[in-house]
């Protein structure tokens, strides 16, 4: 077991720094509705953090036609365009991500988010001063529960998996460090419970970015593993 702390801390971003969870539930469930698929919005939510594709996949089935795919895709896509104005960073969010620079730590931003959509979360969150390293769905061939986005984000920023702590929302964020052996932190902001997060997996688990920070010199971002 590691005896130093850790070098950086990578940072989903989509219900984890900015509060937009609900707004990717919201629109995926009316781009299937127009689709003539009728999901219920808590079976939507409780997909969000996997990749589109993976979504798909779990809500209507491997085996669907999947010749409509990029036409729900799109049909997300234009339905969330209209919130980008409004996005709103969650609570201590930016201060959390100083915090840890202004502790040596680097600070990683290992969303797959499209390429398109970083630049409305960076200028929610408004704190690219104190940010090392940014991903993209462009990053990964495969999205979260699989672990590719989080290995870009370290191939990118030269961090070894050992000295690393991942902060999420989801568990699918848990399951995707889990195969690579990083600690996942848990939050429990972006609507997935804190005994979901626990059960699958998350070293510890605090309400939102604010609470992580109230708690910070004694959480897993500093702490020894």
């Amino acid at each position: 077991m590691a005896t130093e702390k850790p070098h950086g801390v990578l940072f989903d971003i989509d219900g984890t720094l900015v509060d937009t969870t609900y707004l990717h539930t919201v629109s995926w469930w009316e781009a299937l509705r127009q689709a003539d698929h009728p999901v219920p919005m808590a079976t939507v939510h409780r997909s969000i953090g996997m990749g589109s594709d993976k979504l798909l996949d779990h809500l209507l089935g491997p085996e669907r036609d999947r010749d409509d795919d990029p036409k729900l895709r799109e049909a997300h896509n234009t339905l969330y365009t209209e919130y980008w104005e409004r996005l709103t960073p969650l609570p201590g969010a930016a201060d959390l991500l100083r915090a840890c620079a202004e502790r040596g730590l680097r600070v990683v931003l290992a969303t797959s988010a499209a390429e398109h959509e970083v630049g409305a979360l960076r200028r929610a969150l408004n704190a690219d001063d104190v940010v090392d390293t940014i991903t993209s769905s462009a990053d990964a061939q495969e999205s979260k529960p699989a672990p590719d986005i989080l290995e870009a984000a370290l191939k990118q920023s030269g961090l070894p998996a050992e000295r690393v702590v991942f902060v999420g929302d989801s568990v699918w964020d848990v399951a995707a460090a889990g195969k690579l052996d990083i600690p996942c932190v848990g939050l429990t902001c972006g609507g997935t419970s804190r005994g979901e997060l626990a059960g699958a997996g998350a070293v510890a688990v605090y309400d939102d970015p604010a609470a992580l920070l109230a708690e910070l010199a004694d959480s897993p971002l500093i702490r020894p593993r």
